[in-house]
C-alpha cells in the first residue's frame, strides 16, 4: 500500500513538472535523463520520467535534482518543499545525475546564438547534412555521440570546438572535467540505473551509434602500417604559417600545434620578404630534422603570384615556392612529406583562374570543384599541395574568416580524432567549400588538390 502511495505522488510530481516545463526546457531534461530521442512533445518527457524513477532508490531525490539543474527553484518549491540551497548542498555528496551531461546542459545554456553557429561550421564535415542546422547545443552533442565521437570518457572534440571558438572559459571546464569527472562518471550510479532501466524495458543496453565510413574511423592495419609515412619524430617537422592578410593565422597555428609541429609564425610579409624568409628557413638545417614539413601561405595575389602586402610587383612564384622544397633542392627533406596550404585573395577579376595551364600530367587530382587549374603543382614524390583562391573582396567584409582555412583546420582535427589520412580529409574539405559555393554564388572559393604522395599520411 506505501508503494502504491509513492508511485502515486511520483506521478503527481511527473505531471505537475512536465506541465510546468517549456519546450526547450523538456528539450534539456530529455537530454539530462540521457535520453537521446529526438521527441521532446509533453507525453515523451512524462514517459522518460516514468521510466527514470522505477529505477532510482530515491525517486524524490532524482526529481529534485533533475529540477535543480533545470534552474526551476520554484517548482522545487512548490513541489517538494526543498530550498535552492538545500539541494544543492544534498548534491555535494551525492548526484544522481551523469556528470558528462550536466556539463554540456550548463555549456549549452553558455553559448548563443552566433558559438552554435560557429560550432556547426566547424562539424560541417562531421555532421550528417540533415543535422546541420540544429537549433541546440545539446542536439549536436546527442549527434555526436551516435557516431561515437563523443561520451562521457571522450571530450577532446568538445573542448576543441569551444577553443576554435573562442570560448576558452568553457573550453577550461571540460578540461577540468576530463581531469576530475570522468572516472567516477563511468561507474556513477545514473550509468548503472540507466542499465537496469533498459533492461526492465527489454531493449539493448548500447546506444545504437550510426558507425562513420571505416576509412575514417579505422585504425590503420598492419599492412598499411608498411603503405604510411612514418610520423614519429618530436616535433613532428616545421610548420612556417605565413599570413599577409592578418585574420586567420591563429586557426592554423593551434591546429599544427595539437599535431605536434614546431610552429613558426612570419606576419605581414611583402612579396620580396617571402622570397627571403622560405630562402632562409632552407638554409637552417634544424628546421628539416622532422619527418614532415608543413607550409601554410595566406596572401593577396595572382593565380600564379603571391604579393605579401605589397599592392603591386610580380611578388614571389608560386613556381619558385614548390621548386624551393624538391626533394632535388632540399635533399634533407628528400622521402618526406612536404605540405602546402594556400589561400590567395586574388586580385584578378572574379578570383578565377580559368588562364593557368595544366602541364603536369602525372599529379594527381583530388575532387577540385572550381576552375582552378594551376600550373603550380608538385612534380616530385612526396608533396601535397592544397590552393584555394577566392575574391580579395572577401577581405572588405567584417569579421571575415576564410571558409577553406577553416573548413580545413576542422576536418585536419576530425581526421586526428577519427584517423583517418590527409587525402580522405582533405575530401571533406572540398564538400565543405562545394556547399558553400552552392549557397554563396557571390562569394565562391576555387580549390585545387593535387598531390605526389606515394603512401597514406596520418596526421595523428
Amino acid at each position: 500500500m506505501a508503494a502504491l502511495d509513492h508511485q502515486r505522488n511520483h506521478l503527481y510530481y511527473i505531471n505537475k513538472i512536465v506541465e510546468a516545463l517549456s519546450s526547450s526546457e523538456c528539450r534539456k531534461l530529455l537530454f539530462l535523463c540521457d535520453s537521446t530521442s529526438a521527441d521532446s512533445s509533453v507525453q515523451s518527457v512524462r514517459e522518460t520520467l516514468k521510466l527514470q524513477v522505477t529505477c532510482h532508490d530515491n525517486a524524490s531525490q532524482f526529481l529534485a535534482e533533475v529540477i535543480w539543474r533545470m534552474g526551476r527553484y520554484d517548482i522545487l518549491k512548490e513541489l517538494f518543499n526543498q530550498s535552492r540551497n538545500a539541494v544543492e548542498q544534498t548534491l555535494e555528496n551525492r548526484q544522481v545525475l551523469s556528470k558528462f551531461r550536466v556539463l554540456m546542459a550548463n555549456i549549452s545554456e553558455d553559448l548563443d546564438t552566433e558559438d552554435l553557429e560557429q560550432i556547426l561550421f566547424l562539424l560541417s564535415t562531421t555532421l550528417p547534412r540533415e543535422k546541420r542546422d540544429a537549433k541546440s547545443f545539446l542536439d549536436v552533442i546527442v549527434e555526436l555521440e551516435k557516431l561515437d565521437l563523443v561520451s562521457p570518457e571522450r571530450v577532446d572534440m568538445v573542448e576543441e570546438c569551444l577553443r576554435n571558438i573562442c570560448r576558452i572559459d568553457l573550453a577550461k571546464k571540460v578540461s577540468t572535467y576530463k581531469k576530475t569527472a570522468q572516472k567516477c562518471d563511468q561507474h556513477s550510479p545514473h550509468q548503472q540505473s540507466s542499465k537496469t532501466s533498459e533492461r526492465r524495458q527489454g531493449k539493448a543496453i548500447n546506444i545504437v551509434r550510426e558507425s562513420p565510413p571505416t576509412s575514417e574511423c579505422r585504425q590503420p592495419s598492419t599492412t598499411s602500417q608498411l603503405e604510411q609515412y612514418s610520423l614519429n619524430s618530436k616535433p613532428r617537422g616545421l610548420c612556417v604559417i605565413i599570413d599577409c592578410v592578418g585574420f586567420d593565422q591563429g586557426m592554423l597555428e593551434q591546429t599544427f600545434k595539437a599535431l605536434h609541429f614546431n610552429v613558426v609564425l612570419h606576419p605581414l610579409l611583402g612579396g620580396k620578404q617571402i622570397h627571403s624568409c622560405l630562402t632562409e628557413i632552407l638554409k637552417q638545417e634544424q628546421n628539416l630534422k622532422g619527418d614532415a614539413f608543413v607550409c601554410c601561405i595566406i596572401s593577396r595575389g595572382t593565380a600564379n603570384h603571391l604579393l605579401g602586402i605589397d599592392s603591386y610587383g610580380m611578388g614571389v612564384s608560386l613556381d619558385h615556392v614548390r621548386q624551393s622544397f624538391t626533394g632535388n633542392a632540399c635533399p634533407m627533406l628528400a622521402g618526406k612529406p612536404k605540405l602546402f596550404f594556400i589561400q590567395t585573395y586574388s586580385l584578378d577579376e572574379g578570383g578565377s583562374c580559368d588562364r593557368i595551364e595544366h602541364r603536369d600530367g602525372d599529379i594527381e587530382i583530388d575532387g577540385c570543384n572550381g576552375p582552378l587549374t594551376s600550373s603550380y603543382i608538385p612534380s616530385e614524390a612526396d608533396m601535397f599541395w592544397s590552393h584555394c583562391l577566392t575574391d580579395v573582396s572577401q577581405l572588405d567584409q567584417g569579421g571575415h574568416h576564410s571558409v577553406y582555412l577553416r573548413t580545413l583546420t576542422a576536418a585536419l582535427e576530425n581526421a586526428r580524432i577519427r584517423k583517418a589520412d590527409l587525402v580522405d580529409a582533405h575530401t571533406k574539405v572540398n564538400g565543405a567549400v562545394y556547399e558553400h559555393n552552392s549557397r554563396n554564388p557571390t562569394s565562391v572559393y576555387h580549390i585545387s588538390v593535387k598531390h605526389t604522395l606515394r603512401k597514406s599520411l596520418y596526421l595523428l
